[in-house]
C-alpha cells in the first residue's frame, strides 16, 4: 500500500528552499508543491487517467494561491478525472483568472485566506471590516506594486475627518501587515505603508483605562472557558489577583514562594532596585500557585516554557493567549489588569467601594497595624471581591 502523505502546512511551505534540481513535496490527494531552483513554488495536480500515469497539471503560483484554494482546486481537478476527464484545460483556464491576484483587492483576498486562518474571530473581523469599510473601495482595483505611500495616507486622512484617528492607525496597521505578508510571498518588494510614522496618523495619552468590576468577572470567565493551556489561564488570573508586571509573573521562580506563610519575595535583583519587594497572597491566589507547583512542570520556574523546563515562557506568551481569545472587553490591553487593580484598591473611593460591596468596613488608614497586616487584609478583600464578579458573571 502506497505511503499516505502527510498535510502540509502554511508554514511548512514557506520554510521550503530551493535546492540544486527542482523537487516536488506532496500534500496528498494529488496535490504537490514544486519547488524551483530559484525558490519560485507551483501546486501542481498528479493524476492517472485510463490507467495511465500523466503529466504533472499545473495549478499555479503559490504566491497567487493559498493552501486551501490549491486544495480546492485539486478536489475539482479529482473529480473530473473520476469521470474520465483530463483537468489539463480547466487547468488552464483557472490560471487565466488567477492572473488577476495581483489587483490589491485579490491580494487581500488571499491575505484574509491564509495568514488570517489561525486568528481569532474578532482579530479577523475587525482586519475585514478596515478593507471593506477603507482601502478596498479607494485602492482595490489598483495593482500592488502600483500603491503609493500617497494613497494610504489619503485614506488615513478620510478616516481621520470623522473624527477616528485610532481607526485610522488601525487601519495604517492593517495595510502594514499585508505588504509585509506579500513581501514574504515574494509579490511584492517593498511596503509603502512602513514610511508612514504612527505618530503623524495619531498620537494618544497615557492610557487610564480601569475595568470595571463587571468587565473584571466577564473578562475573567472566558479566560476560563477558553481553550488556552491552564497554566496560562492561572497566569492571566494571577497577574489580576497580585497585581505585578506581567515580567515579574512569568519570571518568577519556586524558591521566591513561602506558600505556607502567603508570601512572594521578589527579589532586588529581578526588579532593577535596592529593595526586594513583598507581595501578600490571597487564599486564591495561594490556591493557583499550589496547583501549578503539584504539577510538577518545571522545579525552577513557576510559568515553564514549553519547549523545556530551563526557562520560562516568553513575555509575549500572555499577550498573544488574549489577543487569541477575541475577549469581548471594549480597548482591552493586558496591562489593564495592573492598573485595574491597582486603582480599585488604592484609590479611597475605590476601596471603599470595594469593602461595602464585600461587606466589610475598609480599615482606617491611620490604625496602628496598618502597614502588612493592612496589605495582606486589601489583597485578600480584593481577590473576594474579583471572585464575586466571576460567579456574577457565571450566573449572568
Amino acid at each position: 500500500m502506497p505511503r499516505l502523505a502527510v498535510p502540509l502546512t502554511e508554514s511548512q511551505i514557506r520554510a521550503l528552499e530551493p535546492r540544486a534540481t527542482r523537487y516536488c513535496v506532496a500534500d496528498g490527494n494529488g496535490l504537490v508543491i514544486e519547488v524551483m531552483t530559484t525558490g519560485t513554488k507551483v501546486w501542481r495536480f498528479r493524476y492517472t487517467l485510463n490507467g495511465k500515469r500523466q503529466p504533472l497539471a499545473t495549478i499555479g503560483d503559490y504566491r497567487m494561491i493559498s493552501l486551501r484554494v490549491a486544495r480546492a482546486k485539486a478536489q475539482k481537478y479529482r473529480e473530473m478525472v473520476a469521470q474520465g476527464i483530463s483537468p489539463v484545460t480547466a487547468a488552464r483556464r483557472d490560471r487565466g483568472a488567477e492572473s488577476r491576484a495581483d489587483l490589491l483587492r485579490d491580494a487581500a483576498e488571499l491575505y484574509l485566506a491564509t495568514a488570517m486562518a489561525g486568528k481569532s474571530e474578532e482579530y479577523r473581523r475587525t482586519t475585514r471590516r478596515a478593507l471593506d469599510k477603507d482601502v478596498l473601495p479607494a485602492i482595490g482595483g489598483k495593482a500592488v506594486k502600483a500603491v503609493t505611500v500617497e494613497d494610504i495616507v489619503g485614506i488615513c486622512d478620510r478616516i481621520k475627518s470623522r473624527g477616528s484617528p485610532k481607526m485610522a492607525l488601525h487601519t495604517r496597521n492593517v495595510i502594514k501587515r499585508l505588504y509585509d505578508y506579500l513581501i514574504a510571498r515574494q509579490i511584492v518588494t517593498a511596503n509603502p505603508a512602513d514610511v508612514i510614522p504612527a505618530r503623524s496618523i495619531a498620537t494618544f495619552a497615557s492610557r487610564t483605562r480601569v475595568l470595571s468590576g463587571d468587565e473584571i468577572g466577564a473578562t475573567l470567565r472566558a479566560i476560563d472557558a477558553s481553550s488556552i493551556r491552564r497554566p496560562l489561564k492561572l497566569a492571566l488570573h494571577l497577574l489580576v489577583l497580585t497585581m505585578v508586571r506581567k515580567s515579574d509573573l512569568v519570571e518568577s521562580t519556586w524558591r521566591e514562594f513561602d506558600l505556607d506563610r502567603a508570601l512572594w519575595t521578589i527579589p532586588a535583583a529581578r526588579l532593577n532596585r535596592e529593595g526586594d519587594q513583598p507581595v501578600y497572597l490571597s487564599r486564591q491566589a495561594v490556591a493557583m500557585l499550589r496547583e501549578l507547583q503539584e504539577s510538577g512542570a518545571s522545579r525552577t520556574f513557576v510559568f515553564p516554557s514549553v519547549r523545556g523546563d530551563d526557562r520560562p515562557i516568553a513575555k509575549s506568551t500572555l499577550n498573544q493567549a488574549v489577543k487569541a481569545l477575541g475577549l469581548d472587553v471594549e480597548h482591552f490591553v493586558l496591562h489593564d489588569f495592573r492598573r485595574t487593580a491597582l486603582a480599585h484598591s488604592r484609590d479611597r473611593v475605590h476601596s471603599d467601594t470595594l469593602a461595602s460591596e464585600m461587606g466589610t468596613e475598609p480599615m482606617p488608614s491611620d490604625a496602628p497595624d496598618a502597614g502588612a497586616a493592612h496589605e495582606r487584609d486589601t489583597m485578600q478583600r480584593w481577590a473576594d471581591f474579583v471572585d464575586s464578579h466571576i460567579q456574577r458573571a457565571n450566573r449572568i
